[in-house]
């Protein structure tokens, strides 16, 4: 393959790394291939007073309208609606989004649930474009050691029509403190919220681990105490509602080619083993606290790369996001959904059922 040209805006080690470990090429131009953004930058580029506009062979991180994914009140707003629409197709969709109200808009319908259930809306409270979000609080976390976690999974996605899904790794990130859902506890941080900014400031962190698990240690620990058939039936479900989250989306995303995205899935499991969306970050953190966080991040960048820019390519033949052929496992991505693939199948499916039919029909019987 070519060498290419790799720019980033800000210093991160994992991807610095991976760019040079491919023996490309970095420039503070305008002639990459491969830039690494903000989501700003990313957003002055597909603006059209920009007067910018990329080039065949130019890749970047992020899709131009993300935040119908990653910002709370749109996701929300995508995920009704999606819902609704197919319950009309009659497909059964799962609600995996805590019931959410959208302020001022939803006012009068938070006022009516909070008077009758309010020790349950105690969620959390963003402001995201002058709009409030309020999610129900998940009352009923499962607790391991007596502790709440949620789970930070990572979803590539390098193209919304045909949509093509990326499965990869992801960890546990637990709380220091024993859970309780005493109302006088709400405001303890460090027994509620998982994130490791905040978890460090507590003097029971462990700088060694960090509070995380792996998937994988999670989904073993599973099986032992909940059993193999629940715990395989949790993870069919976690890929259920990441590929029903992109496909909310699918329509209103603006599908560039020159465009891939790593997503970082917040998840939060309750007792009885059921996925609750909590929210999706385009610009998951990449910093490592531990020397698991160091593998995973630079293996996780090393495969993103290796999905959406393949080193197999010949001379010439780079020419943005390779949304060619069908999707392949590559190191530790799984294939979660290839739109075009699952299409194909349905297709195969309906002729040999047709031609069935016929064979049936021209059958002679004595």
């Amino acid at each position: 393959m070519a060498l290419l040209e790799w720019k980033i805006e800000y210093e991160k080690g994992v991807i610095c790394q991976n760019f040079e470990r491919r023996g490309w090429s970095r420039t503070e131009g305008d002639d990459w291939n491969v830039f690494w953004a903000t989501v700003g930058t990313v957003k002055q580029i597909f603006n059209p007073d920009s007067g910018m506009r990329l080039g065949d062979s130019q890749l970047i991180c992020h899709f131009p309208n993300h935040y119908e994914l990653t910002r709370k009140d749109l996701m929300t707003k995508n995920m009704k609606r999606y819902i609704k629409e197919k319950q009309k197709e009659g497909v059964v969709v799962n609600d995996f989004v805590p019931v959410t109200y959208l302020l001022p808009a939803d006012y009068s319908l938070f006022v009516e649930e909070f008077r009758r259930l309010p020790n349950a809306i105690t969620g959390r409270f963003n402001r995201d474009q002058q709009t409030y979000v309020v999610s129900r609080y998940i009352e009923n976390p499962l607790l391991i050691g007596g502790k709440k976690f949620d789970l930070r999974i990572y979803v590539l996605i390098t193209s919304f029509r045909p949509l093509r899904m990326y499965l990869g790794d992801g960890f546990a990130r637990f709380c220091n403190v024993k859970y309780s859902s005493d109302v006088g506890e709400i405001d303890n941080p460090f027994m509620h919220l998982t994130n490791v900014s905040i978890q460090k400031h507590n003097e029971e962190y462990n700088n060694a681990h960090g509070g995380k698990w792996n998937v994988s240690n999670l989904r073993l620990y599973l099986e032992s105490t909940r059993g193999r058939e629940a715990t395989e039936r949790l993870f069919q479900d976690i890929d259920d509602l990441l590929i029903h989250s992109a496909k909310a989306v699918q329509n209103v995303m603006i599908n560039d080619r020159h465009c891939f995205e790593c997503y970082g899935y917040d998840l939060l499991l309750d007792d009885d083993l059921k996925p609750w969306l909590v929210e999706v970050n385009a610009s998951p953190s990449l910093a490592a606290t531990t020397a698991m966080d160091r593998e995973m991040k630079g293996a996780l960048i090393r495969d993103v790369l290796a999905v959406a820019v393949p080193e197999e390519l010949g001379e010439g033949e780079y020419r943005g996001a390779n949304t060619r052929g069908p999707c392949r496992d590559t190191g530790d991505f799984v294939v979660l959904y290839d739109e075009a693939a699952e299409a194909e199948k349905v297709r195969r499916a309906e002729e040999e059922r047709a031609m069935g039919k016929e064979k049936r029909k021209g059958k002679s019987w004595k």
